[in-house]
């Protein structure tokens, strides 16, 4: 096992000291998923004090604690392995500083509206094939999940795929001049926590945030299909960023979407690299997921990775859990169903990127396409317009039912055309009778929602209807999530 940090060398990266003489092989700040190994830090947050399991940590394995010297003067500390620090918020900082300063990884910051996670863990794959890479896991990136993935990121690492996300102004800049990365892709800016932002130009901005942390030689990758795009650019100019490269369908992007299509459970796809025509294959279906594939062979060029071994590595890329992942049902009166599982959050880009895939996806002899979908959330006062707006995608799609939940669906319920079947309930809660005694045999189903609308239930009801003998259900790989 890779050991990240020495005791010693841990105490000298954030000014601390250590007791006892200890390796960790991880970093955590849960103690409940805490590793045998790992350096747990106990944070103090705004729901609990970390240093309230430190011994539960301790005792499932971990190496030491990283505390606070308030609390490790009331402790026999000289009986525990731990790191001893003034705040333990500043220690987590200034570990995954000095991780990122003691090492000559090339890292990319990744940011945007939809589509940031698939994006992270695409990449990640691709590097992981050619060079050791430490990567976000999850969606560990915000004001904790940041320090916390930089801190394990070992001093061998090559690569370095970093997601920050925010939902407020100003959450960014920090994240950045902590990461300070090579390389950022802002996927998209579209019509999300506008809760929280007076215009989607002000999202634009916060997305913007990304550049602080990057100097001259830095590079920066827009979407030239997003209205937003001379927006970003000016504002990378405006930080001395000289490098900007576009992607997307648009002619004139640096990394150009040419043709694609949905092809043996996936796409195929054609791109013109920076003059170069490459041809090449993503595990995940529809339109998005082959500007994601663009999008990563575009930063994996301006990190100097093999492209060839880049473009054949996609090919193993699928959407994770909730973000698109399909699977086959099968029924107990015989025949099979399909499940795009997009449970895990919602805006109406990804809403209607969700519906293009569920409308290219065939139903098998005589099935329909079953959409369920839940509210999506932090639209702010344009939310019921918002909702309302995905009638004509529905249509367009050849949706044949529609199950509906929560307040904001109800728009959307009474918006699409009569001749689409449509149901709407208060919760996801009752959708579900209603829905498993509806779906049969050659359906394909989309379930979406943001995740407080809470569609993962809605999911797993449908597949506990599989009859397979302990096998609750058959994955496929073809997908079309946006994460």
């Amino acid at each position: 096992m890779t050991v990240i940090w020495k005791s010693g060398d841990a105490a000298a990266a954030v000014n601390g000291r250590a007791t006892g003489d200890w390796s960790a092989s991880g970093v955590s700040i849960d103690s409940r998923t805490v590793g045998k190994g790992d350096l747990f830090i106990a944070i103090r947050g705004p729901n609990a004090d970390g240093h309230m399991y430190v011994g539960d940590a301790l005792a499932r394995g971990a190496a030491a604690a990283m505390v606070a010297d308030d609390w490790a003067e009331g402790q026999a500390a000289a009986d525990m392995p731990l790191l001893i620090v003034e705040d333990t918020d500043k220690g987590l900082n200034a570990l995954g500083r000095a991780a990122r300063e003691r090492g000559k990884a090339r890292v990319v910051a990744i940011t945007g509206s939809v589509g940031k996670t698939s994006t992270k863990e695409a990449l990640a794959h691709v590097l992981s094939q050619q060079a050791p890479t430490t990567a976000t896991v999850g969606n560990l990136n915000n004001q904790w999940g940041l320090p916390l993935s930089m801190a394990r990121m070992p001093a061998d690492s090559v690569y370095g795929v970093f997601e920050l996300g925010m939902n407020h102004p100003g959450e960014l800049t920090p994240l950045s001049k902590l990461l300070h990365p090579n390389v950022a892709i802002i996927t998209t800016v579209e019509s999300v926590h506008l809760e929280f932002f007076e215009s989607e130009e002000a999202i634009a901005d916060a997305k913007g945030e990304i550049f602080a942390g990057m100097g001259a030689g830095g590079a920066v990758i827009l979407n030239a299909d997003n209205r937003h795009f001379e927006r970003l650019k000016h504002l990378a100019k405006e930080v001395g960023i000289g490098r900007v490269f576009s992607f997307g369908a648009s002619h004139g992007a640096d990394f150009h979407l040419i043709d694609w299509r949905i092809e043996d459970g996936g796409n195929h796809v054609e791109a013109d690299l920076a003059g170069r025509r490459i041809l090449f294959r993503t595990g995940g279906t529809g339109r998005h997921w082959a500007l994601i594939g663009v999008s990563v062979l575009g930063a994996a060029w301006l990190l100097g990775a093999d492209i060839d071994a880049a473009a054949a590595a996609l090919a193993g890329v699928y959407p994770p859990k909730g973000r698109g992942l399909r699977h086959r049902v099968r029924l107990a009166g015989g025949g099979t169903f399909t499940v795009i599982d997009e449970s895990y959050n919602a805006s109406p880009a990804s809403m209607r990127a969700a519906i293009a895939v569920l409308g290219a996806t065939p139903a098998d002899g005589g099935g329909r396409r079953i959409a369920v979908l839940g509210d999506m959330l932090e639209l702010g006062k344009n939310s019921p317009e918002l909702h309302a707006g995905l009638a004509p995608d529905l249509e367009g799609a050849n949706v044949d039912l529609l199950f509906a939940c929560g307040p904001n669906m109800a728009g959307l319920s009474a918006a699409v055309p009569s001749a689409m079947d449509a149901l709407h309930t208060d919760n996801s809660d009752g959708l579900i009778g209603l829905l498993t005694e509806t779906v049969r045999a050659g359906d394909v189903v989309t379930v979406k929602g943001s995740l407080g609308s809470r569609m993962a239930p809605v999911v797993e009801a449908l597949l506990a209807l599989d009859v397979g003998n302990g096998d609750s259900h058959r994955q496929e790989r073809a997908a079309g999530g946006q994460g």
